[in-house]
């Protein structure tokens, strides 16, 4: 069961899936169907099949709190179950894969609503990257009989900003396409910003991808509203702690495939944009400060501290 597990992780690690929701369930829906054809008879040897599958899975993608926070919370159900027989524990993976899935979904549901009503028509939206939380929300935003135009940056060196142009055209949504490079000369169109997020800090800090907090210094520049949309579960505990999160830094290749060996080439996959340039963050529990991201986790999600 290891191969299905690592096939998943591989995927995630080469950028198959993409997206921290979409690698958050591939995640788990790995460990369902490990748990529905695990081959183990005993209790320990089946904890230690999960254990192992939870490393290669946290180790597929550094900055990936949501996954991280999904796989941890099944682990946890199961450890905390009193059952000793296998195919009993691999109901509870199953139970909890589902009940896990169903709060990400209600998590997204919710936050379309919310933040669709702060999309106006005649509005342009400028975003960064790919997030299915936002894309999710601006079709909300055109279901609710908004117009607006979306602008997406390219997103180099993966292109995922082609993804959103591609999903913006398929609704009907007027989109116009740039370079990285040309965010500050297309800012004074913009009406807000709104991007995705890879993880949520204690600090109030947001990672995301490379780019980000050049976009929202840009938006400060010229007053612009930037949104961070987020799921609550995309908070990483363990910067309560004094860690710092991990920023993914990946291969040469993608930037230049043939450039001169001798060239030092550096491929960061996200930056960190501070509090004090998010205008707010757009969650399941409405629009809050990025200071008081703890706070509300907390309260909502008081097992992810613990």
């Amino acid at each position: 069961m290891a191969e299905l597990v690592h096939g998943t992780a591989e995927k995630i690690r080469r950028l198959e899936v993409q997206g921290a929701r979409n690698v958050a369930i591939a995640a788990v829906k790995a460990l369902e169907i490990l748990a529905k054809e695990t081959k183990a008879k005993k209790r320990a040897e089946f904890m230690k099949e999960l254990s192992v599958a939870k490393e290669l899975l946290f180790a597929s993608r550094e900055t990936e709190p949501l996954m991280r926070n999904a796989v941890r919370w099944i682990l946890n159900q199961v450890e905390d179950s009193d059952e000793r027989n296998v195919s009993e524990l691999a109901r509870v993976v199953s139970l909890s894969s589902q009940k896990i899935q169903k709060i990400f979904e209600n998590a997204k549901e919710r936050i379309a609503e919310i933040g669709a009503k702060r999309i106006y028509s005649g509005a342009t939206i400028l975003t960064h990257c790919h997030s299915s939380t936002v894309t999710y929300m601006l079709n909300k935003a055109l279901k609710d009989g908004k117009k607006f135009r979306v602008i997406c940056t390219e997103t180099r060196p993966a292109f995922q900003g082609r993804l959103t142009a591609k999903e913006m055209l398929s609704l009907g949504i007027k989109t116009t396409f740039i370079v990285d490079s040309a965010a500050r000369s297309f800012m004074h169109e913009v009406d807000l910003v709104m991007v995705g997020a890879d993880a949520l800090t204690s600090e109030g800090s947001v990672i995301n991808k490379i780019g980000t907090g050049t976009i929202a210094l840009l938006a400060q520049e010229t007053r612009k509203p930037f949104y961070v949309v987020s799921e609550l579960l995309k908070f990483d505990p363990t910067t309560l702690y004094g860690e710092y999160e991990k920023i993914e830094e990946r291969g040469r290749d993608e930037v230049w495939k043939d450039a001169p060996t001798e060239l030092d080439i550096r491929n960061p996959a996200f930056d960190v944009t501070p509090p004090h340039l998010i205008h707010g963050i757009i969650c399941e529990e409405g629009i809050i400060s990025p200071n008081a991201v703890t706070e509300v986790v907390y309260r909502v999600y008081p097992w992810v501290l613990h």
